[in-house]
């Protein structure tokens, strides 16, 4: 009875070695079969990543003068320095021995705005270089923007009249032309286009460092 138990254990043991074996030798051929796959699966894999690249690639970004022309030009006429003047003008007609009696006189208070600075419209994209770092640009030359005078606060401060005389029609419209252009040679002789100049310079040198050139130098057009 004993021999027959042990040999139905020795029989059992074989049987699950036997079966361990088949297992065994059945994933090894199944790796074998599928390895030819896996390697084509990874071929693929490599090559999809390398048309995500090539569709996809991570962007370059390469400074266009053309780019910020158009940013630069939206400021327009570029105002960097106002004045504001008073000018005390006398107009006469008649004058002379006989003033009391033919003459006209107005003594004009006159105040006036004088604006000075750059029309960035007429910066063009060929005046704006980007090389090693640095942007050079060629500015338009400061001007007068606007030369008025301020109707509200100017006035006639005394007129005089001849006793046989009517007042002139003209004489104070003469005198508003005359104190217009004298607020404005006032202007020009302190100095109103230089200290535009440097104004311009300061505020594009923080315009063009807030879209990425901090380092910018101005040029101007010697002719």
């Amino acid at each position: 009875m004993k021999n027959n138990n042990l040999f139905s254990l020795l029989i059992v043991i074989v049987i699950v070695v036997a079966a361990y074996f088949i297992v065994q030798t059945i994933r090894q051929g199944a790796q074998l079969a599928t390895a030819p796959f896996q390697q084509v699966n990874e071929a693929n894999q490599a090559l999809q990543t390398q048309m995500s690249n090539l569709m996809n690639p991570t962007p370059t970004i390469i400074p266009d003068p053309v780019t910020y022309i158009n940013e630069v030009r939206a400021l327009a006429r570029l105002e960097t320095i106002q004045y504001s003047i008073e000018k005390v003008i006398t107009g006469e007609v008649g004058g002379g021995t006989f003033q009391a009696l033919f003459g006209d006189k107005i003594l004009f208070v006159a105040h006036g705005t004088v604006i000075a600075g750059i029309d960035m419209q007429k910066l063009n994209p060929e005046d704006l270089r980007f090389e090693n770092g640095v942007l050079t640009v060629k500015l338009p030359p400061t001007e007068i923007l606007i030369a008025t005078l301020d109707n509200e606060k100017s006035y006639v401060y005394d007129r005089q009249t001849g006793v046989l005389n009517r007042p002139d029609p003209n004489l104070e419209t003469q005198v508003r032309q005359v104190a217009e252009q004298e607020i404005l040679k006032a202007a020009l002789e302190d100095g109103i286009l230089e200290q535009a100049q440097i104004n311009a310079e300061a505020y594009l040198l923080k315009f063009f460092a807030a879209l990425g050139y901090p380092n910018t130098i101005f040029v101007y057009d010697q002719g």
